[in-house]
């Protein structure tokens, strides 16, 4: 994956209004990978399991960062006429990492191909803009075993990188000491690099690059 910034969705989201007796409810929610954006998936089509159709879309970037992976179902509905206009909006808003659900009750009344695409588009725009899009950076995680004796050179060096909000970590203290750190992609290998020669390479770590 570049270093560059992405736009993703700051938190989920939902929307919900009716059109000639169909009622349609849409969700939006930040997804790290295709498992995150399917379980999001399955957890709306449970809790609407009486609706008429469960239309999903996603666009999210599959491991290593490098091929994002777009994936619309019109599950049911009339080809094209749902699962490619909810993915339009994330492509055209250019948003990534996101999963998108568009809940429909039928109401009676077919709305055709042309009124679907545009109540399918409106639910997951409105979803979207209730969640939030924000600028994020890609980021790994890896993780640090250290004995006591160096577990606050570390926790140091650690909580100075995190006042900027780029990296967050936690750490368990057992019979050593493991810190589990998500850091700015670009920032990884200078972080791994002062841990270990803090530590004179006593560190372990593990994952990363």
């Amino acid at each position: 994956m570049t270093d560059e910034t992405y736009a993703t969705l700051a938190e989920r989201g939902r929307a919900a209004f009716e059109i000639r007796g169909s009622e349609f409810v849409g969700r939006a929610a930040p997804a790290t990978d295709r498992e995150a954006a399917e379980a999001f998936v399955a957890e709306v089509r449970a809790e609407y399991a009486d609706a008429t159709h469960n239309v999903p879309a996603y666009r999210v970037r599959a491991a290593g960062g490098d091929l994002l992976r777009e994936y619309g179902d019109d599950d049911g509905e009339p080809s094209g006429s749902a699962g490619k206009p909810a993915l339009n909006v994330l492509q055209q808003q250019e948003i990534e990492n996101v999963v998108a659900v568009v809940t429909r009750y039928y109401g009676g009344t077919n709305l055709g191909v042309g009124g679907l695409a545009r109540a399918y588009s409106r639910a997951v725009k409105e979803a979207v803009a209730d969640a939030g899009v924000v600028t994020e950076r890609p980021h790994e995680t890896f993780s640090v075993t250290v004995e006591y004796d160096d577990s606050g050179t570390v926790r140091g060096i650690l909580e100075s990188e995190s006042g900027g909000g780029g990296v967050e970590f936690d750490a368990t203290y057992e019979a050593q000491v493991d810190f589990d750190v998500r850091v700015p992609t670009a920032e990884g290998d200078a972080l791994r690099e002062r841990i270990r020669s803090a530590t004179s390479g006593r560190a372990e770590i593990d994952g990363g690059s």
